[in-house]
C-alpha cells in the first residue's frame, strides 16, 4: 500500500508535495467526470500549456541553479529527495527510484557519484540486511541547503504564477464540464468532491 505523503510546511519538497495533489486532483476531476467532451476547448489548450511552461520553467532554473553549485539535476533531485522523504519511509535505493521514477540502477550511479563527492553515505538497515540505506553527510547537507534556499525563495517569488496556471486549467475544466468542485477540509489536508 502506497503512503501519502505528508505536507510539511517547510522546504521545496513540501512545495512538490502539494503541487503533486493538485495535480492529482486535476487527473482524479477529468478522469471520472461522466461528460467528457470529445474535443478540449481552445481556452483548455491555453490553460494547459501554460500550466506546461510554468513548470518547465521552474525545473529549468533548478537545474541551472544546481550546476551553478557543481551538482548535475539529478544528483540535487536525489539530495532532495533523501533529505525530504516522507515520515514512515526510509531512504532506500529501491524508495529513491520510485521517488525519482528512474530505474534502481540509475539510482545506484547517481549515488556512486555522490558519495565519491564526500555528500551521500551508504548502509546497510538494521531490520532488513539487505536493505541499503543512504544518508547525507554534512558535505551533501551544505549543498543542499545552497540550492534548496535559492528555489524556495524562487517558488515564493513566482509561486502564483504557477498556482494560476492550475486554477485557470480547473476552472476552464470545470465550466466545460458543467460540475462543481469544492474543497473539504479533512483532517490535515483538503479533498475534492464532486457535487
Amino acid at each position: 500500500m502506497r503512503q501519502r505523503a505528508k505536507y510539511c510546511s517547510h522546504g521545496e519538497d513540501s512545495c512538490f508535495e502539494t503541487s503533486g495533489r493538485v495535480l492529482t486532483n486535476i487527473y482524479i476531476v477529468l478522469r471520472y467526470t461522466k461528460k467528457m467532451p470529445k474535443e478540449l476547448s481552445t481556452a483548455e489548450y491555453q490553460a494547459l500549456a501554460e500550466l506546461r511552461y510554468r513548470i518547465r520553467k521552474f525545473l529549468r532554473e533548478g537545474d541551472t541553479v544546481a550546476s551553478e553549485t557543481g551538482l548535475e539535476p539529478q544528483q540535487y533531485l536525489l539530495l532532495l529527495m533523501i533529505r525530504g522523504i516522507p515520515d514512515g519511509q526510509e531512504a532506500t535505493v529501491s524508495t529513491l527510484a520510485e521517488r525519482l521514477v528512474l530505474k534502481h540502477h540509475s539510482v545506484v550511479e547517481l549515488i556512486d557519484r555522490l558519495e565519491t563527492h564526500g555528500y551521500v553515505r551508504r548502509s546497510r538497515s538494521r531490520e532488513d540486511r539487505r536493505s541499503v540505506l543512504v544518508s547525507l553527510l554534512p558535505r551533501g547537507t551544505r549543498l543542499l541547503e545552497q540550492v534548496a534556499q535559492h528555489r524556495v525563495g524562487e517558488l515564493r517569488a513566482s509561486g502564483a504564477a504557477l498556482a494560476n496556471a492550475i486554477a485557470a486549467l480547473l476552472k476552464n475544466s470545470h465550466a466545460l464540464h458543467g460540475k462543481k468542485i469544492r474543497s473539504i477540509r479533512r483532517g490535515k489536508g483538503l479533498e475534492k468532491r464532486r457535487e
